[in-house]
């Protein structure tokens, strides 16, 4: 019997309850749509003649993973800003709550907005043209007038809004089963990070009996030598990773260098990264991380780095974040320039710390091993954080403080890893799972290749692919599904 126009069938209460949960985590971690440009002109020099032609299996896999790429970024594309596509999304947006704890974080950013924007107008103009500067007053005045309307339309609400943070236990497993393709349950995840957690602790302790009568790490005397010993030290670890056959760096990659944090930047920063990773238009710009001057009063991250950039380096840099994301955008398959899900760009990143520790990069500077593990223990408990927030076990403030203790941090890096946490849930997993994955990755390939396995050729695959989950990857790879398979039965 045929439905009359206009009217939709009734939807079951499964229905609604996933349409729920794709609401609520599509509001907390936005996917937004990425243009890719043209190529670089250099073809990827990947050492990649001792690997055979794919054998029709192999291709049949490929096939496979691009279908569950493309299906799982189905649900991310329409909340990407393409309303056009689905008039249904307005009212989903429309109905959503407000809610306080994220209220209050954004009214935290937007404390003394005016002079803020006013001072980096001020610091920018010097830098732009004469049309560009007569245009910047007027666009810094409506900028600020609009923030500050949003300020006080938050602050007329505030105290009508719900105290929730939690994404909720049914959300988060949609998350984690049709976003992240992560086969583990939240109860799974603690235990994953706990034991990840005293592991590092373990290390770190050694490590640190270890280097019993050696100096402490002094801070550079200003920004100029840290400068320099950054870009001396990104082409030695370039080397590094050539010297020990562990990863391909093609000569057309460009570098990742710090410079001094802009003037008109400062007055904004806390807002967002101070990295500037280029994108698929601009592979032929160096990858940028601008930093404060050496002190001892930096939070955690700026603080490591003011003493040895090579952790900043390795992570996000080469390499981390710069050299993998660059790899992906000049990937010769469109789809998988994209960038997806955090999962396996940022376990790359922390993988990339650890392997680089075991490869020998850090045994000239036994304090900075004692970093390396303390950045070990700090992304075992985001796992914690990450999960303890999302079920609601955690307030934001509540994991504040437990990172300040646990890790131990500064508390101002502590307020902000658990705010941002909170309101992206399954981020701070990311570290932990992704490194885990390809750590699994890495040991079933080599029990499978045996003594044709390449370790170089393993991360050439890896990094190119960074953006493609890593339980796709190794199905594609290696032709196992299990962690595919096991999605279907995560609830």
């Amino acid at each position: 019997m045929g439905m009359a126009p206009g009217i939709r069938p009734a939807r079951s209460h499964q229905q609604i309850d996933q349409r729920r949960n794709q609401r609520n985590v599509g509001r907390r971690h936005r996917i937004f749509a990425q243009f890719v440009g043209a190529d670089p002109g250099e073809l990827l020099s990947f050492a990649r003649d001792h690997i055979a032609v794919p054998t029709a299996a192999d291709v049949e896999r490929h096939q496979q993973v691009e279908i569950v790429v493309s299906m799982a970024g189905e649900g991310q594309w329409r909340q990407a800003g393409l309303l056009h596509r689905d008039s249904d999304l307005l009212v989903q947006l429309a109905d959503q709550r407000l809610l306080r704890p994220f209220a209050g974080l954004a009214l935290d950013q937007l404390q003394g907005i005016r002079p803020r924007l006013l001072k980096s107008a001020r610091e920018l103009k010097p830098g732009l043209n004469s049309a560009s500067a007569r245009d910047l007053d007027s666009i810094t005045d409506k900028a600020i007038a609009a923030l500050e309307s949003y300020r006080d339309w938050l602050t007329q609400r505030l105290s009508s809004m719900s105290p929730e943070s939690a994404v909720g236990r049914d959300a988060y497993i949609f998350f984690l089963k049709n976003v992240a393709l992560l086969p583990y349950t939240p109860e799974q995840l603690l235990r994953m990070g706990r034991e990840e957690w005293a592991r590092s602790v373990a290390f770190q302790t050694y490590e640190e009996h270890r280097n019993i009568g050696q100096p402490q790490l002094a801070l550079f005397k200003d920004q100029a030598e840290q400068i320099a010993r950054e870009e001396k030290d990104e082409l030695a670890v370039r080397q590094y990773l050539e010297a020990k056959e562990i990863l391909t760096v093609p000569s057309w990659v460009q570098h990742y260098r710090f410079l001094p944090l802009p003037g008109y930047l400062e007055p904004l920063s806390g807002v967002g990264e101070n990295d500037d990773f280029t994108g698929p238009g601009r592979l032929n710009d160096n990858g940028i991380r601008y930093i404060p001057a050496p002190s001892p009063n930096l939070g955690y991250f700026a603080l490591a780095t003011a003493k040895d950039p090579r952790g900043e380096i390795v992570h996000e840099g080469v390499p981390g974040h710069y050299f993998q994301l660059v790899l992906s955008w000049a990937n010769p398959d469109l789809i998988r320039r994209h960038y997806y899900d955090s999962g396996a760009n940022e376990g790359i990143g922390f993988y990339a710390e650890e392997m680089m520790l075991e490869a020998g990069l850090f045994d000239d500077s036994p304090r900075t091993r004692e970093i390396i593990y303390n950045f070990m223990r700090l992304r075992a408990l985001r796992v914690e954080v990450d999960v303890k927030l999302a079920l609601g076990e955690f307030t934001i403030d509540r994991a504040a403080e437990y990172l300040k203790t646990t890790v131990p941090m500064d508390a101002t890096t502590a307020h902000a890893e658990a705010a941002f946490f909170a309101s992206a849930p399954g981020q701070a997993i990311s570290y932990q799972t992704g490194k885990l994955q390809i750590l699994q990755f890495l040991a079933d390939a080599r029990s499978q290749q045996g003594e044709k396995f390449q370790l170089r050729a393993f991360h050439d695959f890896l990094w190119q692919n960074g953006n493609v989950p890593i339980v796709l990857q190794r199905w594609e790879r290696l032709g196992l599904k299990d962690d595919v398979d096991a999605l279907r039965s995560l609830h």
